[in-house]
């Protein structure tokens, strides 16, 4: 009597049968992957937030490099367009709730519908990303690396507002010839040659008496320090070593290099996960079409691509917090 109790009290315990906590096969895998893949978004931040640490006193200041809006040229708008591309992928996370919920209803019309809402958003989301990797690469303003290797900017002694180089250098026409295998010069391919060099900018701010250099170096306020005239074209004279125009992964004209290293790899490591969420939503959509599901009775697939695209909005609000607002 005492052992068929104890047994069923053990069969009420578990219940699960071969569905733990009636989760089938496939969502408990995918929870797994999901898990193992946050542990490794965690890695990288926990990366860019020691690195940050380290180089605390000139690490580049996002609200200063984040300024662009698409067809708004010439406006800075710190942080707006990265804002706009948040809400859009937030928004396509909501359009997916409503597809997973659809298809507990089975309503093939509106799963397909809001599928489709959810691809359209994030198709929006990898453009405007791509779109901010070739604004930080190419660069607006443009600076002077040292040969300590810092980077010095330039501002308008007045608003203290970023100059660029072509508002002020002086442009003289050379005969230099860019490095390639195929001129037969060394033997070797030299990098694009700057549109300035070293003696060009000091000519020109020479003749600007309202620009003065900002080192990378911030000041007890968190702002980035602006030397004196003096001491501006002293430390060009002295320091000035090459120019740097926009940002890639050995020089960065906002400040120092590991910025743009931790850029480009964190928002191109999530975003090629939104890219993948993206084909595989685009897949499901026309099985959806298709009548695939209906046919199977169930739309578990979806809920589990579903499962995906939370966890990728999920990442990019902490990517966006870490990276972009602190």
């Amino acid at each position: 009597m005492s052992s068929s109790v104890n047994v069923s009290s053990s069969e009420n315990t578990w219940g699960g049968g071969n569905k733990p906590m009636n989760a089938s096969y496939g969502k408990l895998m995918m929870w797994f992957f999901l898990v193992s893949d946050g542990l490794t978004f965690s890695g990288f931040i926990a990366a860019y937030g020691f690195a940050r640490f380290k180089f605390l006193d000139s690490w580049p200041i996002a609200d200063e490099v984040f300024t662009h809006v698409p067809f708004l040229h010439g406006q800075e708008l710190p942080m707006i367009y990265v804002a706009f591309m948040t809400f859009v992928l937030i928004m396509s996370s909501v359009t997916m709730v409503l597809a997973v919920d659809a298809g507990h209803q089975m309503k093939q019309s509106k799963v397909a519908f809001y599928m489709l809402l959810t691809i359209i958003g994030g198709a929006i989301f990898v453009g405007s990303q791509a779109w901010e990797w070739a604004t930080f690469i190419n660069g607006d303003y443009g600076a002077v690396k040292t040969k300590g290797g810092n980077i010095l900017q330039f501002v308008d002694s007045h608003s203290h507002h970023r100059v660029a180089l072509h508002d002020f250098a002086h442009k003289h026409h050379t005969d230099r010839v860019q490095h390639e295998e195929t001129n037969g010069l060394w033997f070797y391919d030299e990098g694009t040659l700057p549109e300035y060099s070293i003696a060009e900018v000091i000519e020109g701010m020479e003749a600007s008496p309202n620009v003065l250099v900002r080192t990378q170096t911030l000041n007890k306020d968190g702002e980035k320090t602006i030397l004196s005239r003096d001491e501006s074209l002293n430390i060009l004279r002295a320091h000035g070593q090459s120019i740097v125009t926009g940002a890639n992964l050995y020089e960065n004209e906002y400040g120092v290099p590991l910025f743009a290293d931790f850029f480009f790899f964190i928002t191109g490591f999530h975003g090629f996960h939104v890219f993948s969420g993206v084909v595989l939503n685009i897949i499901i959509f026309f099985n959806v079409i298709l009548g695939t599901y209906e046919r199977r009775g169930h739309y578990e697939m979806v809920e589990k691509v579903g499962l995906y695209w939370h966890f990728v909005d999920l990442v990019w609000v902490f990517v966006f917090t870490f990276f972009y607002l602190v």
